[in-house]
């Protein structure tokens, strides 16, 4: 069974390499959606998966890569036109 969530990182999440490290355990996951910087210095993503890789990925996402450090994560189930299907994972721009 497929979910998508909607995540929200704090901390030192910007300027540390957290959005393509998140593409890549994504990817690597098989985990679809997107990434992006928020200008609030926050990292927000849409997650959709398989429970376990989304799990995963989630966990992951706590710590981060190795230079982040990781202050708050939010994740709850995404509403209206984020719930929709998603193919591969993309890097967006800054909003």
């Amino acid at each position: 069974m497929t979910a998508t969530f909607r995540l929200r990182v704090t901390g030192r999440v910007q300027g540390v390499g957290f959005r393509e490290a998140l593409r890549a355990e994504a990817l690597h996951l098989g985990v679809t959606g997107w990434v992006r910087n928020r200008r609030d210095g926050s990292v927000e993503a849409i997650l959709q998966g398989g429970n376990e890789a989304l799990q995963a990925l989630i966990a992951w996402a706590r710590r981060g890569p190795p230079a982040a450090l990781v202050t708050s994560l939010q994740a709850e189930p995404a509403v209206g036109d984020l719930d929709r299907a998603y193919h591969g994972f993309e890097r967006l721009p800054s909003a």
